[in-house]
């Protein structure tokens, strides 16, 4: 009885972690929440009365957590992709479910190694969960989605040009394990530690970080948000027509001399589009003073078909030739661009357009235009810093501004469009790069290289969001070792510390057997 009053209460702890990335209600962040939900987990671990118990509270926490983040999967595969609601429900819980075993041998790992020093414990704890939350976002291709450092945009955001996302959920967990142990400490030490926890936060929130980045000119873009309705976007008769004759539209008409428009935004190959329609687009621009970014499907080289972004500007290749600008999509995204071995069984069963693409190479060329180098990803790919990283090994040739082209209209008016806004707004700030975001549903938006947004439009409209965005050049310190050694360092120092606790137990058992 315990055992599962605990493990309630751990699900209770893990839903709250899951909202403070992004409240349902607002879609803001709430780092506070953040911090308590992850304390009091610490808590009940140092509560624990064996090894199991502690993994079954690690594993209850993050299944909560996780289910909580992205359950909007419900809505893609119910809604549109047609599965029985209880088989969806099913389908999110268990992948919920496996991914929290990361969080279940963290738990382990702690109780198992914890040194009884409340510094110790916390840089051990602060270590392992870095570790479950590295291993979630890079393993068997990784969803590092709803990763605890999305939760900290304001405030701690401010270590991200040092230490990236998986770094400041290092830093929350040791924040949260110093107050767990604060929390259990006698009277007397919690005198003592009051003062000095103060004065840290303190310190935390008003240090200045120095800027690693310079301004390298304006530009001013038209962001596209066309809100096809997703059931209809791959429609013949009505999504199909309707965005080409919306999209068509606006690439026609506006005015700003860069144009964006969301992935997909022309659904159809160019074979498949009709006649003159890609002739008079690439005529479109092949003279003037403007250029567009928007996505397209295409065929490689080898006959296979590649999630992309083209690239029109005055320059390029004849109007009956292929672009000279092609960006395709590296991270792909499982079930849905390409199917793991081992689940046709699964994909067959939704009735949805599913397909099989190929890669794009790492670190693609950016896109050249009025000084600026423009650097496209598709969708989730923001998600992973280290691999924009890669963008910025040679320094010279490093983006000055991000182009993130998006459709998911697949999860409807949900939190998840929140949730994508902040992880762009913290790769924003990771590498101190302004984010241009075009998206079909939402939240299409400027962002600065502090993070912050400065113009949006508002979801599930229809519109052109007109604004300008600022260059900058510099390496941060984060761009400067991810681009170098990935995200290995990370690894290196967590599994270190482990390590060390590893080590510093076996002396003691072997001292005080």
């Amino acid at each position: 009885m315990r055992l599962l009053l605990s493990a309630f209460f751990a699900v209770i702890a893990g839903l709250c972690h899951g909202i403070a990335l992004a409240a349902p209600w607002d879609g803001q962040p709430r780092g506070w929440l953040q911090l308590v939900a992850l304390g009091f987990l610490v808590w009940q671990l140092q509560q624990a009365r064996s090894l199991s118990e502690a993994a079954w509270l690690g594993w209850a926490f993050a299944t909560a957590w996780l289910c909580a983040t992205f359950w909007w999967l419900f809505v893609a595969m119910n809604t549109y992709a047609g599965l029985a609601a209880w088989l969806a429900a099913l389908a999110i819980l268990m992948l919920a479910a496996v991914l929290a075993l990361y969080y279940a041998v963290a738990a382990y790992a702690y109780v198992a190694l914890k040194p009884s020093q409340a510094l110790g414990a916390a840089a051990l704890f602060a270590s392992v969960w870095m570790l479950a939350e590295l291993a979630r976002g890079v393993w068997f291709t990784g969803f590092g989605w709803g990763a605890a450092g999305y939760a900290h945009i304001n405030g701690l955001a401010r270590f991200a040009p040092y230490v990236g996302a998986y770094g400041i959920a290092a830093l929350v967990a040791f924040m949260a394990s110093l107050i767990a142990i604060w929390v259990q400490a006698p009277m007397i030490a919690r005198r003592f530690w009051m003062p000095v926890m103060a004065a840290s936060v303190a310190g935390i929130m008003v240090w200045a970080p120095h800027s690693y980045s310079e301004a390298a000119g304006k530009l001013r873009v038209a962001l596209l948000q066309g809100n096809i309705p997703q059931d209809q976007k791959f429609q013949a008769g009505t999504g199909v027509i309707d965005a080409l004759r919306w999209y068509g539209e606006q690439m026609a008409t506006a005015t700003a001399p860069l144009v964006v428009a969301p992935e997909t935004a022309i659904p159809l190959l160019p074979r498949d589009l009709p006649a003159d329609y890609w002739a008079s687009l690439r005529q479109r621009y092949s003279q003037g003073s403007q250029a567009a970014l928007f996505g397209i499907p295409l065929v490689g080289t080898q006959g296979d078909y590649t999630n992309s972004v083209v690239g029109l500007r005055p320059g390029d290749a004849a109007a009956n030739e292929a672009s000279n600008y092609r960006y395709d999509k590296h991270h792909l995204v499982p079930f849905g661009e390409f199917i793991p071995p081992l689940f046709r069984w699964f994909t067959e069963m939704m009735n949805i357009p599913l397909g099989d693409f190929s890669r794009g190479q790492v670190g693609q060329p950016s896109f050249e235009w009025k000084g600026q180098r423009l650097a496209p990803n598709i969708c989730y790919e923001d998600l992973f810093g280290e691999e924009l990283a890669q963008r910025f090994a040679d320094p010279e040739q490093a983006p000055t501004v991000f182009v993130n082209v998006s459709n998911i209209g697949w999860f409807g008016n949900t939190v998840a469009i929140d949730q994508h806004l902040n992880i762009s707004r913290m790769r924003a700030l990771e590498f101190e790069r302004p984010f241009i975001r075009a998206t079909n549903t939402g939240e299409t938006a400027i962002i600065d290289h502090r993070g912050q947004v400065t113009d949006s439009l508002a979801r599930l409209t229809r519109g052109v969001l007109q604004g300008e965005v600022q260059g900058r050049t510099g390496l941060t310190p984060f761009a400067w070792w991810a681009s170098r050694f990935g995200l290995w360092p990370l690894w290196l120092a967590g599994t270190s510390a482990v390590a060390i606790a590893w080590i510093v137990r076996r002396r003691r058992l072997r001292r005080y057997p």
